[in-house]
């Protein structure tokens, strides 16, 4: 297992660079790189590999972040549900992405991959999870941008080695996941998110190959092309405003 983790690892910041390049091709301008680790003689040990873009050309803000810690035993809060776990060491590794465009009426993206695992001892086998997750929010629905969207959130879990019903299950999680209950509402226009434990399925190097993450470019990017021309003709202060306090309540709400 420990070999598998080596190997995820260096997929995941493969995967984090591949979608930066596409990112800083289509912007113009460069992502920022804070490499950082955890400090000698701390509980929590690790590394991880931060990319920023700030006041981009048409994107805002936003950033593609990779994580990898480990510990020597599992903190209480984390095994309240799962006792036997306790006081296992553990690695928890993993890439995510938010992006916040310029231009309003482009939606902004979050996408997540994650792979934690809890080792045994001898007589006890190591209890792995793996997931992640891609959704939508835009602030002026377009169908069209909609609807591409959903088209290859599906092809994407095809690609992996899922089937309809595992697409089905896996759009109603997210559905569900992002229903803010206070409000009534959806955040968004939902997407997939999935998550697989050790003894539910086998992880297959093609469903390693093929997270979400690995469509964010295919999704995305052509939805930021179709405001590419309206991402400098200004907007209406009323847009960006609402904008705005749609990104802030979304924040705040999850």
């Amino acid at each position: 297992m420990r070999h598998e983790v080596g190997a995820l690892r260096d997929r995941f910041i493969a995967l984090q660079r591949e979608i930066v390049a596409a990112l800083e091709a289509f912007d113009g301008d460069p992502f920022l790189t804070d490499a950082w680790s955890r400090p000698p003689g701390d509980p929590l040990q690790g590394d991880g590999i931060t990319r920023l873009i700030e006041q981009g050309r048409f994107f805002e803000r936003g950033g593609c972040n990779f994580s990898h810690v480990r510990g020597d035993a599992l903190p209480p809060s984390a095994t309240a549900h799962r006792q036997e776990l306790a006081g296992r060491p553990f690695e928890a590794l993993g890439v995510s992405l938010v992006l916040h465009p310029r231009n309003p009426y482009c939606p902004t993206v979050h996408l997540n991959v994650r792979f934690f695992v809890a080792y045994g001892d001898g007589d006890t086998e190591p209890v792995w999870w793996f997931g992640g997750g891609m959704d939508l929010t835009p602030y002026y629905p377009f169908a069209e941008d909609i609807i591409h969207f959903h088209r290859t959130c599906k092809e994407a879990v095809l690609a992996g080695g899922g089937d309809e019903s595992i697409y089905r299950e896996w759009k109603t999680w997210c559905d569900r996941y992002f229903y803010l209950k206070h409000r009534n509402e959806p955040r968004g226009v939902g997407g997939s998110s999935s998550t697989t434990w050790a003894h539910e399925a086998k992880w297959t190097k093609k469903q390693r190959k093929n997270s979400p993450l690995a469509s964010a470019t295919t999704f995305y990017l052509p939805i930021c092309r179709s405001f590419r021309a309206a991402a400098t003709t200004p907007m209406a202060n009323g847009n960006a405003t609402f904008s705005a306090i749609g990104v802030a309540g979304t924040s705040n709400s999850t």
